[in-house]
């Protein structure tokens, strides 16, 4: 699900900017469709399709910037408060 893991797409090794895999996620589409329409459309218009490209990952980028995923922050203070205990009193000591 989107809203568990969101990672940086951008520095990722696995991805080219995470264009393809970012509208698959926002979108609720299979990524491979995008890399297959990616593919099929430089043999027929590179420039056109590199433009298309750069296009969509500002899209992909603006919708990650302007639009974070809810629960996010919801589930990184959760996460902080499971990491640092909460303070408590000491225990006393037994004779």
């Amino acid at each position: 699900m989107r809203f568990l893991d969101q990672t940086n797409l951008f520095t990722r090794d696995d991805t080219f900017f995470g264009v393809c895999q970012g509208l698959g996620e926002d979108l609720g589409i299979n990524p491979n469709w995008f890399r297959l329409a990616l593919a099929l459309g430089l043999f027929f218009s590179p420039l056109g399709t590199l433009a298309a490209y750069v296009i969509a990952g500002v899209f992909v980028f603006a919708v990650r910037w302007f639009v974070p995923a809810p629960g996010t922050t919801a589930q990184a203070e959760a996460q902080a408060a499971i990491d640092s205990p909460a303070e408590t009193e000491p225990m006393a000591l037994a004779a």
